[in-house]
Order: structure tokens, then C-alpha cells, then sequence
């Protein structure tokens, strides 16, 4: 059963418009979130390079591997936040799943550059919950979907 935020069609001709001004700010949203991708690939590239050139010459420490790692994380984060916008504005529909893949990847994200030097255990204990109720999350949907096919 598919559940639709906006319907294609509606008997109320306000709420008509109001469907095409919202698919016309999604289809900005995602004209932006493409310039946001070429934005985050220029910087990677930009830091990468400055990292490179600075003594020791074509040389990365850990931190710099981990802020790298980051920044190219934080690329495909943005992709996936694209597949969203993309797949909503073909079916109207919110895809769940892939919404919460995404989450997953921002927490892994977080994971890989977290400095442990820097957070208190409250932190890392608020992290590993919100990781398990993402997951488990991920798990029923995928689940669902197994069992409706």
C-alpha cells in the first residue's frame, strides 16, 4: 500500500496550485542540492590539494585522512539527499527507506570523524542509541517491504 503525501489530482482547484507550487520548490531544492555536490567535490579537491602541497610535501596525517574521509562522506550524504528529492518528485511519495540510509550514513559519518578526546560518554551513549533505533528502523521497513512483495 503506498501511502501519498500529495495527491496528483485534487477536486479543489486551490489545492491544485498549491501541489505545483510545491513541486516546483522541490525540483529548486534539488537544482541546489546539485550546486551543493559540485560545491563540496570543489572544496574536497581544494583541501586535498592543500594538504598535499604543504610540508611534508604529498604527505596526510590521520587527522587530515579523517577530515578527508568526511568531506567525502558528506559528498555521497548529499547524493542520497538528491535520490530523495528526486524520487519524491516522481512519485510523490516520501521513500522511507532511503530516508533512513541516509541517516544512517550522516551517523556513520559522525562516527568516523568523531574525536573521542572531545565528546563526553552522555555523547557517544546518544550516538550508539540514535545508530540502534536507525537501524532497527531500517530493518522493520526493509522487512515490510520483503513481506508486501
Amino acid at each position: 500500500m503506498k501511502y501519498e503525501e500529495i495527491h496528483e489530482e485534487h477536486d479543489d482547484p486551490l489545492i491544485n496550485q498549491l501541489h505545483r507550487a510545491i513541486k516546483a520548490a522541490v525540483r529548486f531544492l534539488a537544482i541546489l542540492m546539485v550546486m551543493v555536490i559540485f560545491w563540496t567535490i570543489a572544496d574536497v579537491i581544494y583541501v586535498l590539494y592543500e594538504k598535499l602541497k604543504s610540508p611534508p610535501f604529498l604527505l596526510l596525517d590521520m587527522e587530515d585522512i579523517l577530515a578527508t574521509f568526511g568531506a567525502f562522506l558528506a559528498v555521497l550524504i548529499a547524493i542520497e539527499i538528491f535520490t530523495n528529492i528526486r524520487l519524491y518528485l516522481g512519485t510523490n511519495v516520501v521513500p522511507v527507506q532511503l530516508v533512513l540510509a541516509t541517516a544512517l550514513m550522516a551517523v556513520a559519518r559522525k562516527v568516523i570523524v568523531l574525536d573521542l578526546g572531545l565528546v563526553s560518554s552522555e555523547q557517544i551513549i546518544g550516538i550508539a542509541m540514535v545508530t540502534i533505533a536507525l537501524g532497527v528502523s531500517y530493518w522493520l521497513v526493509q522487512e515490510k517491504i520483503k513481506r508486501s512483495a
